[in-house]
C-alpha cells in the first residue's frame, strides 16, 4: 500500500485547496480571441470563464502574459509586474481575478525567475555598461576564451540548439564579452547570487499576490541556480528540449537556497501556492524542491512521458508517490502542456488514440493529489504535426536550422463553434492555422454529446469532487487480468484500466463512470477505464476484486 496521507494534512485541520485540485492550464494565446488580432487573449478568457466553471475545474494556471516581446511566446518577459497590451493589459487580468473568483475558482499565472527578454530595462543598461559593472553583475557576462576571446566561455549550448552563449558588442564598437541564455538568445539568465535579482523578485511577488493572485507556476524552477565557475559539460548533448540529472545547467544545490527564500514570502499569503517546474528525475533529488520551507508544488512529468502500458503506467504511478512520500508533499499528474506532445497524437492518433486519452484521463483523475489540465486536453485534441514551415514560431525551428519543429503543433488555437475554421477562436486569422476537420471537435459539438470527450471530463470532475469514494490519500494495487491494472483508493473508489485489444469483466460494484460504453455482461472494452464503487476489504488478508 502506498500511503501519503502525511501530505494530506491529515488531524492537522483542513487541506489546503491545491492539495487535490484540478488545474486547468491557460495558453492564452491559443484559448480565445476577444479583440480580432488573431492571438488569444484575456478578454477572451474572461468571456469563456462560464465554459470553464461549466467544466467544473477549481484553478486556472495562466501562462504568461506580462510585457514581452514574445521571441518565445511570453516567456522573454521585459516587464514582470505589467502585463502586455497584447493580452489587454493589467485591468483585464484584474476583471478575470475578481470574476473567477466569484465563480469559486482560484487563478495562479506564470512567472519566469529564470531569465528576463533582451529588452528588459536591465538588460539593456548592461550592454551600454563595461565590463564587470553593477549592470552586467545582474546577468552572467564573461569573457570568451581563446584568441581574442571568440570562443564561448564554456561549451554548454542552448535547449533551443546553438551555444548558450552571445556575443556583445561593447560600445566602443569591439566584440566584446559574452552572455549566457540557456534558453533562446533573446533570454539572457539572471545571476541569482546578485542580491538584486532577488529582492526584485521578490517584489514581483508580491505585486502580484496583492492583486489577489492564488499562486505561481515558476518556470525553469530547477535552473535558476548555476554552478561555480561555469564549468564545461562533461557530455554535450545537443538534443532539444532533453535534460538529465547531471546536467549543469539544472539541479544545483543553490536553487533550494533560493526556493527557502521564495517560500518565505508566500508564507505571508496563507491562500497561495507555488509550483515548480522541476525537470528532475531522481526521487531523492525532487522531493528536495518539496520540503516544507520550499515549493508546495513540483510538476511530475512520468505520466506524461510513459506509454500506454500497463507496466509502465504502475511504474510511473509508484515513482511519482515514491518521490514526495518521503517529504509529505501531495503528488501532482498531467498528460500535457504546452511543451508537450498532447496525449491523443502520443498514445497512437485516431480512434485508438482518442480511446486511450478517454482511459487515461479517468486513470489520473482517480489517483490523489492536485491534476493539471492542459487546454483542449477535454476536446480530445491532436497535434497537429502538418503545419506549414512558414506558420512556424517556437524559437526551436530557427536555433536549430530548421531541422527540429519545435512546439507549435501543441499549440494550435482552440476551436469554440461552427463548421470551419477559426471556429470562433477569433474574428480574424488565427495565429497558428487550424485544421478543418476540427469541425467535429468543438465546444460547441461536445456539448450535444453525452459521449464526447467534454461531456466525460465533466462529468469526472464532477464525480471527483463530490464523491467520498476519492477521499483519503491511500492507494493500494490489486492483483487484475494481463494487460490490465486495478487500484483501490482508501475512500472506497476502485480504478480498472483495461490497455488489452479484448473486452474484460469488471469485478462487482457499481460503476460510477467508463471511459466507454460497459454492455450488459459488464463488459469494460479494451483500452478504456472504469471507475467502481467496491466495498471488498484491503489485501492486508481478505479479498481482492480480482482473483490472481
Amino acid at each position: 500500500m502506498t500511503d501519503i496521507s502525511a501530505a494530506a494534512g491529515d488531524g492537522a485541520g483542513p487541506s489546503p485547496w491545491w492539495r487535490s485540485a484540478v488545474f486547468y492550464q491557460v495558453y492564452p494565446r491559443s484559448f480565445a480571441d476577444s479583440g480580432g488580432d488573431g492571438v488569444g487573449d484575456l478578454g477572451g478568457l474572461r468571456d469563456r470563464l462560464g465554459y470553464l466553471e461549466l467544466l467544473g475545474v477549481d484553478a486556472l494556471w495562466i501562462c504568461p502574459v506580462m510585457r514581452s516581446p514574445m521571441a518565445d511566446g511570453g516567456y522573454d518577459v521585459s516587464d514582470p509586474r505589467d502585463i502586455d497590451p497584447l493580452f489587454g493589459g493589467l485591468d483585464a487580468l484584474d476583471a478575470i481575478i475578481a470574476e473567477a473568483h466569484d465563480r469559486d475558482m482560484r487563478v495562479t499565472m506564470d512567472l519566469v525567475p529564470n531569465h528576463t527578454s533582451d529588452q528588459h530595462p536591465w538588460f539593456r543598461a548592461a550592454l551600454v555598461a563595461a565590463p564587470g559593472s553593477p549592470e552586467r553583475a545582474r546577468y552572467f557576462f564573461r569573457d570568451g576564451r581563446g584568441r581574442d576571446g571568440a570562443v564561448p566561455p564554456n561549451n554548454w549550448p542552448s535547449i533551443f540548439g546553438g551555444p548558450a552563449w552571445t556575443r556583445v558588442i561593447e560600445p566602443d564598437g569591439r566584440p566584446g564579452q559574452w552572455y549566457l541564455h540557456i534558453f533562446a538568445a533573446e533570454q539572457p539568465d539572471l545571476n541569482w547570487e546578485n542580491p538584486e535579482v532577488a529582492a526584485d523578485f521578490e517584489q514581483t511577488l508580491r505585486f502580484w499576490l496583492d492583486r489577489g493572485v492564488d499562486g505561481f507556476r515558476i518556470d525553469v524552477a530547477h535552473g535558476m541556480a548555476k554552478p561555480p565557475g561555469l564549468p564545461d559539460m562533461e557530455r554535450v548533448d545537443t538534443r532539444m528540449l532533453h535534460l538529465e540529472d547531471d546536467d549543469p545547467r539544472f539541479n544545483n544545490p543553490g536553487a533550494h537556497d533560493i526556493h527557502r527564500r521564495i517560500r518565505k514570502v508566500m508564507d505571508e499569503y496563507p491562500h497561495a501556492v507555488a509550483i515548480g517546474e522541476v525537470w528532475v528525475d531522481d526521487n531523492t533529488r525532487f522531493g528536495e524542491y518539496l520540503r516544507p520551507d520550499e515549493l508546495h508544488l513540483a510538476f511530475n512529468f512520468r505520466l506524461a512521458q510513459t506509454p500506454f502500458r500497463p507496466d509502465r503506467i504502475r511504474a510511473a504511478v509508484d515513482n511519482s508517490l515514491r518521490a514526495v512520500a518521503g517529504v509529505g508533499a501531495t503528488p501532482t499528474w498531467t498528460l500535457s502542456n504546452h511543451d508537450i506532445e498532447r496525449e491523443v497524437t502520443r498514445y497512437g492518433g485516431g480512434p485508438v488514440g482518442q480511446a486511450r486519452a478517454r482511459a487515461m484521463i479517468l486513470l489520473e483523475l482517480a489517483l490523489p493529489g492536485s491534476v493539471f489540465v492542459y487546454n483542449g486536453a477535454e476536446l480530445g485534441l491532436a497535434n497537429v504535426d502538418d503545419l506549414p514551415e512558414s506558420a512556424l514560431q517556437d524559437p526551436t525551428w530557427e536555433r536549430s536550422g530548421h531541422t527540429e519543429r519545435g512546439r507549435d503543433g501543441c499549440r494550435v488555437p482552440l476551436p469554440w463553434e461552427g463548421e470551419s475554421p477559426p471556429f470562433g477562436f477569433t474574428s480574424g486569422v488565427p495565429w497558428l492555422p487550424m485544421p478543418p476537420e476540427w469541425a467535429a471537435l468543438t465546444v460547441e459539438a461536445q456539448l450535444e454529446r453525452m459521449d464526447s470527450m467534454l461531456s466525460l471530463y465533466r462529468m469526472a470532475i464532477e464525480l471527483r469532487a463530490v464523491r467520498p469514494e476519492f477521499s483519503g490519500f491511500e492507494l493500494e494495487w490489486y492483483a487484475s487480468p494481463p494487460g490490465c491494472l486495478a487500484f483501490r483508493r482508501n475512500g472506497g473508489l476502485l480504478c480498472v484500466l483495461n490497455a488489452t485489444d479484448a473486452p474484460i469483466m469488471l469485478p462487482a460494484g457499481e460503476v460510477l463512470l467508463a471511459s466507454a460504453a460497459i454492455n450488459g455482461r459488464r463488459e469494460l472494452p479494451a483500452n478504456s477505464t472504469a471507475w467502481l464503487v467496491w466495498k471488498g476489504l484491503s489485501r492486508h488478508g481478505r479479498t481482492s476484486p480480482y482473483r490472481s
